[in-house]
């Protein structure tokens, strides 16, 4: 029987740094990610980014949970229809019109007050059409083995929130690490998308935060050098047939 995997929760990142939402489907292109994801990024201090010309830079010109913990205490919601971003802090809502020069300084004002001793200069929100602030230069959609959060859950001893990987595809049906072997592979959905696993994700501290408190409460890169003697956890595919991808869609692994 042909090895496959079912698709048990579809995500995206429109702010990079910022909460997840959750999709019932999205309709991939080939050699794009999720569409809307990582569409924004906050910078920290001038990074010499160029929305003419954009380029991939390094996260840490980015506001982003490896260095600012106190992102995941935030609730967020992009609206595409209005290119709204709304920010809720538990006390007050703040909204921003992403497309106006008004509703990008309401979110930026917003962040220069909320963590000032973290900020290298003014902050700034950045977007470039197409253009994608994922962690690598690579046009990518991340995926997650359900499988390896409950052996690493094992390894810990406490539960692991399988967002703290801020992945875009939680499967399932592969065993633990699994997920290693199918890199070079293609996964297809019938009639629809096929994509090209391309790398492991090599892991950093922003797996330590957790998502819903911002406690720095696990030290999981660490936990995976010791235990296995690396620091990878999921792995990104490209996108190279496109089509409409579901929550429930099953893949087929493909050589």
């Amino acid at each position: 029987m042909q090895e496959t995997v079912t698709i048990e929760r579809l995500w995206r990142y429109p702010v990079k740094g910022l909460s997840p939402e959750r999709m019932s489907a999205a309709t991939l292109s080939p050699g794009d990610p999720i569409p809307g994801d990582r569409r924004y990024a906050i910078e920290n201090g001038p990074s010499g980014f160029d929305p003419a010309a954009p380029r991939h830079l390094a996260k840490m010109h980015f506001l982003m949970l490896m260095r600012n913990e106190r992102l995941a205490t935030l609730r967020t919601r992009f609206d595409d229809a209005t290119t709204t971003l709304e920010i809720g802090t538990g006390r007050e809502t703040i909204r921003g019109d992403l497309s106006t020069a008004e509703g990008r300084a309401r979110i930026e004002a917003f962040f220069g007050s909320f963590m000032p001793a973290e900020l290298r200069g003014t902050p700034k929100v950045l977007e470039a059409p197409g253009f994608s602030f994922s962690d690598v230069a690579r046009r990518v959609v991340s995926i997650i083995n359900a499988s390896s959060v409950t052996a690493l859950e094992q390894r810990i001893g406490l539960p692991v929130d399988p967002l703290r990987f801020r992945g875009n595809l939680h499967v399932s049906g592969l065993p633990p690490w699994g997920e290693f072997d199918l890199v070079g592979k293609h996964l297809a959905a019938e009639g629809g998308p096929r994509l090209r696993v391309v790398k492991r994700i090599v892991r950093c501290a922003a797996t330590d935060v957790d998502p819903v408190t911002g406690f720095r409460d696990m030290r999981i890169p660490r936990v995976l050098d010791e235990a296995y003697g690396h620091s990878d956890f999921g792995v990104y595919a490209e996108v190279v047939e496109g089509g409409e991808l579901r929550e429930g869609s099953t893949l087929r692994v493909m050589a």
